[in-house]
């Protein structure tokens, strides 16, 4: 984003050509391996702020000026925030987490998604980790989640529902 200020300088480029470039250059490095990704409160906020950075770093505009975040997206003309795009990252999980069970054998991350790695935590906090995101993604248990996600097809539906934001029974 510091690379490109000749461009955001350049008042012969439209606004929406830069909001496009910010879409196309900015948000895919800064979500690359966002399946990885265990999205907390706090991490919401964080990137919330980067993604304001950026359009405030694009149109120019200092961080003493009192302009609201809303203003800002209102003269962007953007509806949604990246924040409230977070279901992207829980569909990526979700795909993800759909691949573990069909593959062959037992490998590395079937043995930990099913909990069956051996030893103590560090002390401390527990992480979120993929098994827990998964579980509150679907509201159900990761066991039943692996049996489910045997099927491509089924699997496919419940993702969609979940990402869609509609209700759904990982049993059916």
């Amino acid at each position: 984003m510091s690379q490109l200020h000749r461009t955001w300088k350049d008042s012969n480029i439209s606004i929406q050509t830069k909001v496009r470039l910010v879409r196309a250059l900015i948000i895919p490095v800064f979500t690359n391996a966002a399946e990885t990704w265990t999205i907390k409160a706090a991490d919401r906020q964080r990137i919330d702020a980067f993604e304001m950075w950026c359009w405030r770093r694009m149109l120019r505009i200092p961080w003493t000026a009192h302009r609201t975040n809303v203003s800002i997206l209102r003269q962007l003309k953007i509806t949604r925030s990246l924040s409230a795009t977070c279901r992207k990252p829980v569909k990526r999980i979700l795909e993800y987490f759909g691949h573990i069970p069909r593959r062959d054998g037992d490998n590395l991350e079937k043995i930990v998604v099913t909990g069956e790695v051996e030893g103590k935590r560090p002390r401390g906090r527990s992480p979120i980790r993929l098994s827990d995101q998964i579980r509150s993604a679907l509201d159900t248990k990761v066991h039943t989640a692996l049996n489910v996600a045997q099927s491509r097809v089924k699997w496919h539906k419940i993702v969609q529902k979940v990402v869609s934001g509609r209700s759904h029974d990982p049993q059916k």
